[in-house]
């Protein structure tokens, strides 16, 4: 996110490259950034026949060259993005001899989604110098909550750790679809508004009371009633709640319960740093410690491989999701 800040101060200030190559696998900030220059880099007048957009299906690398090389009309220069460049990966570096002398009144923005260029090659080494390639990593798992912290705290609103975990685990790790919603929440909530799970429940549809990070709750604190109303209620909501998504999340608990049990130091901000996670949560880490040894705990990550296969149809075919995961609890909790 600082990369992104400084790329759009350069911006602001008129510290204007003639290339901008963006890529990775988070496409959020190659659409930001994407956006910001068409909104921003020219006046409103000058786009008409300044400002163009193609498309990587469509077009060839000549025909992005030919059109970089045009010399503005009646503007200080032109800007010409490309989307979806990603279609032109086998010519792709075909553009490096114009990346090695780009015309100076020219824009050029590509938006390379999903996938990288090769650091090694002349394309690459060509933008480092004359312009900017600015990869787009995505994010890991437990860095959404707090992306998701930051993003709503630059407009003004905060969210309880409880409800942020509720987004990433009904929307994953996908940014563009977290921030659409998020947007949806800032329609209807006034700013300055403390985000709650009664709000994501509300208007955006996720059960605060069922849903993956309740049953993980249950499960580390052995509530068997509980668990098992979660888990009846998934089985009553299978596409709303899919196996696979809830093993993943189980593993993932037990992985980092294991992790937590050979940790030397078991101060909150020091289990907080080892298992990545936010300070809010250690608790449920202390009190599943508790009730699962380091032996059951490997017992459970195994059981949980097994029940990831059965999830998928494999050994299962006949199997309801819903009694799968009953059984899988069963043997977790015993």
């Amino acid at each position: 996110m600082d990369e992104v800040k400084q790329l759009v101060t350069d911006i602001k200030s008129g510290n204007i490259k003639p290339i901008y190559f963006l890529m990775g696998e988070e496409s959020y900030y190659i659409d930001k950034i994407s956006d910001f220059i068409e909104t921003n880099v020219l006046a409103e007048e000058e786009k008409g026949f300044n400002q163009m957009v193609l498309y990587g299906r469509d077009v060839t690398i000549d025909d992005i060259v030919a059109n970089a090389k045009r010399y503005p009309m009646m503007a200080e220069r032109q800007v010409v993005v490309v989307k979806e460049a990603q279609d032109l990966s086998r010519t792709i570096e075909k553009l490096a001899s114009y990346a090695a002398n780009p015309q100076p009144t020219t824009v050029l923005v590509v938006n390379y989604k999903y996938k990288k260029i090769d650091k090694r090659k002349a394309l690459y080494k060509a933008i480092n110098k004359t312009g900017v390639v600015y990869e787009s990593k995505k994010l890991y798992e437990n860095q959404v909550a707090d992306w998701i912290r930051r993003t709503l705290s630059g407009k003004e609103y905060t969210i309880v750790p409880k409800a942020a975990q509720m987004l990433v685990e009904f929307l994953g790790t996908d940014l563009s679809k977290i921030n659409n919603e998020l947007e949806k929440l800032q329609l209807i909530i006034p700013k300055g508004t403390q985000i709650t799970p009664e709000h994501i429940e509300e208007n955006i549809g996720i059960s605060k009371d069922y849903n993956n990070f309740e049953l993980r709750k249950a499960v580390g604190e052995k509530d068997v009633v509980k668990a098992h109303r979660i888990i009846n209620y998934f089985g009553e909501n299978p596409k709303d709640n899919p196996m696979v998504v809830t093993v993943a999340l189980l593993f993932n608990f037990f992985s980092q319960l294991l992790h937590y049990h050979g940790l030397k130091d078991h101060s909150p901000r020091s289990v907080a740093s080892a298992l990545k996670v936010n300070p809010y949560f250690v608790n449920e880490y202390v009190s599943a410690a508790r009730n699962y040894p380091m032996k059951k705990v490997s017992k459970v990550i195994a059981t949980l491989r097994e029940f990831d296969v059965k999830g998928k149809g494999v050994g299962a075919n006949a199997v309801p999701q819903g009694d799968l995961l009953k059984e899988l609890l069963v043997k977790i909790m015993n």
